[in-house]
């Protein structure tokens, strides 16, 4: 469910505080192929199901940096920031894969906001810890610190 905030003042008292949870998402096979596409990472264990049975995890599984790619998408479906004009990616503290993310699981994200800095009158940067959870395991499957500037 998305959560708004009135204001960026509003979202920066929300230091150490979680945000919001974002819907899930499936990561198909298709989304899979035309990630290989776009970063030219064909690897095997990502695009043959019949080689990845006999591989360590039984099926395709993403590339990691699919799910690092996620995160704009998944934080957007769950924050909001009213008469935002513009939010762009600034860059990322610390990523970690704790688990892989097999064809056709449903991910989705718990975002807290982790820091908060003013940019004049009309932006802020934000760094929010986010933590990936894929439905029915019991480890997350990406933990980043995504750096975001956000400007109404």
């Amino acid at each position: 469910m998305m959560r708004t905030f009135k204001s960026l003042p509003e979202l920066g008292a929300q230091i150490g505080q979680e945000l919001a949870v974002s819907d899930w998402m499936i990561i198909d096979q298709k989304r899979i192929n035309l990630f290989a596409d776009a970063t030219d990472d064909h690897q095997w264990i990502h695009l043959d199901p019949e080689k990845a049975k006999a591989g360590p995890f039984g099926v395709p599984i993403a590339h990691g940096f699919l799910t690092l790619s996620m995160l704009p998408c998944l934080i957007e479906s769950a924050i909001a920031i009213a008469g935002q004009k513009m939010g762009v990616n600034y860059g990322l503290n610390k990523v970690r894969f704790p688990a892989p993310v097999p064809v056709d699981s449903e991910l989705r994200a718990r975002i807290v906001l982790e820091g908060f800095e003013a940019l004049g009158d009309n932006g802020a940067q934000c760094v929010m810890g986010v933590t990936v959870e894929r439905r029915g395991a019991d480890k997350p499957v990406c933990v980043a610190q995504a750096v975001t500037r956000h400007y109404v």
